[in-house]
């Protein structure tokens, strides 16, 4: 009887639909898109042509069903894509479009080959650039991740849709309040986002971050009188009152981490003197201008946190016989302010991100707060929970040292390409 021939070896078994979408990402492409996008000047109030570039992508990619983009303000539009049915979980994917100015890196870097904060430079494995990981990292890694569960041969069976909006940023006058979210939402730009989870691609160094504080910022004039200085007796110092109101908002601020518990994620709360100015012509300073910004935990009150800001300025300006004005002109989603907002680490979208980040990487997931106010809060209102997630540093973002690592930007992407193949279940179409 001759030898039974050798078996072959059993095939390796099929890769799940989230490790098919995952090992699809094309590194490459989501470095050239990142590139390509940190070389569009998009400074808020001008996000137009990044705007335009955003549009021409997704559907380069031919990944979405259908794209769209509108306008709130002239030459600012929103933009928005969906691709996936009804059949399962539905996920949001969004970011800001703009970034902030640039004044900074030019004067840092000027006559070095970084001199462009428009460059994006490949140093060190790093892309150097404005903008480029907050948040054109973000956008561009949506762009490929959606792409590439449509490469992958599969079509989510919930709906996935992206959400682009303009004027995240703050610093330049007239803008930077949240317009394009605000638009968004309020379906005057687009359609009313609708999701079971949501992902807000704000850098978070790839940890999810469930927390962000909320904020106001309080601008504070005392006006009393000016007089020569050989006659002081004919003036009102409002310097003096204004050293009075400092004295009394630092210890406001004290009381605030003595009275507020601190947050397991966000810290303390406090309150944060940022500028004053006062002084005359040899003379009485006949006005004291001071400004603020108040951070606040989940489960305080912006109402509470201005008025006792407005109370505390009114009673200095009193005892010290000026008036007194205090405004707040820092409205996002709340006429004072941004508000804090958190969704629990059990919540099932938070837990299966947490999944995909393992999955792809082999270490357990990071969850962690925002150390900034994003606005994610939006859609807390609409009854979308979020988290933020994304590659790259927020600590050097906003200086001339933003840059992104490719390595991070490309496991990223495969984690979202993973967690929307999970989450929102896929079908071979």
């Amino acid at each position: 009887m001759s030898p039974a021939p050798d078996r072959a070896p059993p095939a390796p078994a099929p890769a799940t639909a989230p490790e098919r979408a995952a090992a699809t990402v094309d590194g490459d492409e989501v470095v050239r898109l990142v590139r390509e996008a940190t070389a569009i000047p998009s400074v808020t109030p001008n996000e137009g042509p990044f705007a335009e570039w955003v549009l021409d992508a997704m559907n380069a990619a031919g990944a979405f069903d259908d794209t769209g983009s509108a306008a709130f303000e002239p030459g600012r539009p929103n933009v928005w894509g969906s691709v996936g049915g009804s059949e399962g979980r539905s996920l949001l994917l969004a970011g800001h479009l703009d970034t902030v100015a640039t004044q900074d890196w030019s004067q840092h870097w000027k006559g070095t080959e970084r001199a462009d904060p428009f460059g994006a430079h490949v140093i060190d494995g790093e892309i150097w650039g404005r903008g480029v990981a907050d948040q054109k990292a973000g956008i561009c890694a949506i762009v490929e991740a959606v792409s590439a569960v449509r490469r992958a041969g599969l079509r989510p069976a919930g709906n996935v849709s992206a959400l682009f909006v303009c004027d995240e940023e703050s610093g330049q006058p007239g803008s930077g309040v949240s317009a394009g979210i605000r638009a968004a939402v309020q379906g005057r730009s687009g359609p009313v986002p609708s999701a079971d989870f949501a992902i807000y691609t704000e850098p978070t160094t790839s940890a999810i971050y469930t927390a962000q504080m909320g904020f106001l910022i309080a601008d504070i004039t005392l006006t009393g009188v000016s007089a020569y200085f050989g006659r002081p007796e004919l003036g009102v110092d409002a310097l003096r009152a204004g050293h009075s109101l400092l004295a009394r908002l630092w210890e406001c601020s004290e009381g605030l981490r003595k009275s507020v518990p601190s947050h397991e994620l966000l810290g303390e709360a406090f309150l944060l003197v940022t500028s004053v100015s006062a002084g005359g012509n040899i003379a009485v300073p006949g006005r004291f201008d001071l400004s603020l910004i108040r951070k606040l935990l989940p489960g305080e009150s912006l109402d509470d946190a201005a008025e006792q800001i407005r109370s505390i300025a009114v009673d200095a300006a009193e005892a010290h016989g000026v008036d007194c004005a205090v405004e707040f002109n820092a409205a996002r989603d709340h006429p004072v302010g941004g508000t804090p907002d958190e969704i629990g680490a059990g919540h099932p979208g938070v837990r299966a991100l947490a999944d995909s980040i393992e999955a792809v990487t082999g270490e357990p997931a990071r969850v962690d707060g925002a150390p900034y106010w994003s606005e994610k809060s939006f859609l807390a209102d609409l009854g979308i929970p979020s988290v933020y997630f994304a590659p790259g540093d927020i600590s050097n973002c906003h200086t001339p040292f933003e840059r992104l690592g490719i390595d991070e930007l490309v496991t990223a992407t495969r984690t979202l390409a993973h967690f929307i193949a999970a989450w929102c279940e896929t079908t071979d179409p």
